[in-house]
């Protein structure tokens, strides 16, 4: 597709602000919250992954497309975010596994996407004043219309997504004679996650959002695990239950990302909705526990009261983001329960927090 016949696009946030682009090639309209990623590769990874459902990707890399699509590099059954917005996108790829190119998956996803936005700009104006709602359009002509679409899109504060992306039906991962099998509650789980605890010799089975313990409990698991996903922790009332009881039967549990936010607030912990969030694949941590400091992949929005959890005798800080002191990991004093804030399955070039998956597959291994 040559430059010059691309059609105008527009993307209009929720306080009026406008930035002018070029469709990729899918016309059309497309809303929700709008947050940036600072990664320099793993797009592919960062459009199917759950946690981004109802929310358009702003891309700071300025390169986007370049090395095509691999079909075995989805974290889930498609793209999940609700539109991108790029600098440069790439028509053509260059890349010897790659099982296509990055435009014709938008189309057979129906993903509108524009490119030729200033997003340095773009994400400077998030960067001061917060994320909000936003809507892309091909249709630039009727901008009063586009206002009045996205003053309908609701908040994500208070906002439930899980039920969206969660499976249907339980589903099984894994060699089910394996020697330790755990039972996950799907509230926007990532395949990575699964992968990384079946190399460990796990089996898995895979719950829907609003299981009962009871129902994670009939596959007779050694341990449990609350998964990352989107939205916002709060209304996710069945999970918190299934955390407390979990926990009050003091069985090995590990949450990531929306499940550690599930436990918290299973702890009483309150959650708040970020300035920002944090999105991007080179967050430092520190391990409070060993004094090492991590790389890692974030993707989150919302994070746990620090003033809370500090207060809190049965709770542990185990974890903090160096960049502004949140919370990025929490244990339980007196219970075998652990989570974490970032994404150890996430490995964009450090392995630095593999070891999470090997300490709850060894506190498993000593409570069988």
């Amino acid at each position: 597709m040559k430059y010059q016949t691309r059609k105008k696009a527009l993307v209009l946030l929720a306080d009026g602000t406008i930035f002018y682009g070029k469709s990729v090639g899918i016309e059309g309209t497309s809303t929700g919250e709008i947050c940036f990623n600072t990664g320099m590769t793993g797009y592919q990874e960062i459009f199917t992954d759950p946690s981004y459902f109802g929310q358009i990707m702003v891309a700071t890399n300025a390169h986007i497309g370049n090395y095509g699509v691999n079909n075995s590099e989805v974290e889930s059954d498609g793209i999940k975010i609700s539109g991108l917005i790029c600098r440069n996108f790439s028509f053509t790829h260059s890349r010897v596994d790659s099982d296509g190119n990055l435009k014709e998956w938008f189309i057979k996803h129906n993903l509108v996407a524009i490119s030729d936005v200033d997003t340095r700009a773009l994400v400077s104006y998030i960067r001061d004043n917060g994320a909000m709602n936003a809507i892309i359009s091909t249709e630039v002509d009727d901008i009063d219309d586009l206002k009045k679409q996205l003053i309908k899109v609701p908040s994500m504060e208070g906002l439930e997504l899980a039920s969206k992306v969660s499976t249907k039906e339980p589903y099984i991962v894994g060699d089910e004679n394996s020697e330790i099998k755990i039972s996950a509650l799907d509230i926007g789980i990532k395949k990575n996650i699964l992968r990384n605890l079946v190399k460990r010799g796990a089996c898995i089975k895979v719950f829907p959002y609003n299981s009962s313990f009871e129902d994670l409990a009939s596959f007779t698991p050694d341990g449990y695990f609350i998964s990352n996903g989107p939205g916002d922790p709060e209304p996710l009332i069945d999970a918190q239950k299934l955390a407390k009881e979990i926990i009050k039967r003091d069985l090995p549990l590990f949450g990531i990302c929306l499940g550690h936010q599930v436990i918290a607030l299973a702890n009483g912990i309150s959650t708040y909705k970020m300035h920002n969030g944090h999105r991007g694949i080179n967050h430092p941590v520190k391990n409070l526990l060993s004094g090492k400091g991590e790389i890692t992949s974030q993707n989150h929005g919302f994070a746990i009261n620090r003033e809370e959890t500090e207060a809190n005798e049965n709770v542990e800080i185990t974890h903090v983001h160096l960049n502004d002191n949140t919370v990025a990991g929490i244990r339980l004093r007196n219970k075998n329960t652990f989570s974490v804030q970032y994404h150890p399955e996430a490995s964009p070039g450090p392995h630095d927090s593999d070891y999470l998956f090997d300490q709850f597959i060894e506190n498993i291994k000593v409570n069988k």
